[in-house]
């Protein structure tokens, strides 16, 4: 099933986290990691890997720490997924860059479905690249439910 990576997860709560900072305030990941019950060490290998991809500075110092290099409206959840975890691959064979020579698929050459998942994982990719941080920091809106039930989201 599609799911997001542990790392991919740690990553968008650190980010969510920055992105309710004052513009200039830092946070250090051990403020995140204790605010949030994440393992500090893999936060901070999230954040040298969003630091690496442009997505947020590291200050040194005594009150140094963490913040984003850029504005939430302007990263999108399809950047950060793809600086965290693998590209989006519905199936082996729509792997990006083409590279099918290592596929074991039975029915390669006769698929009837590989055109319309394509289809599919190119709507997914810019459905994610549509989705700004700024959303992600709005307060959830409740979702109208079955029969009053609780949703969870």
């Amino acid at each position: 099933m599609l799911a997001l990576s542990k790392k991919t997860g740690y990553g968008l709560i650190a980010m969510t986290h920055l992105a309710t900072l004052a513009d200039e305030e830092v946070c250090s990941a051990r403020e995140i990691s204790s605010r949030y019950g994440m393992p500090l060490s893999l936060l901070m290998n999230v954040l040298k890997e969003l630091a690496a991809g442009g997505f947020v500075q590291s200050v040194r110092g005594p009150h140094g720490g963490y913040r984003l290099a850029r504005q939430p409206k302007a990263i999108t959840l399809g950047q950060l997924i793809g600086v965290l975890d693998r590209p989006i691959e519905l199936a082996e064979c729509l792997r990006a860059g083409g590279r099918h020579a290592d596929i074991t698929c039975q029915v390669k050459g006769r698929c009837p479905i590989v055109d319309p998942i394509n289809r599919v994982q190119k709507k997914l990719i810019d459905f994610l690249g549509s989705v700004k941080l700024s959303e992600l920091v709005k307060p959830a809106v409740a979702l109208p439910t079955e029969e009053g039930a609780a949703a969870c989201l």
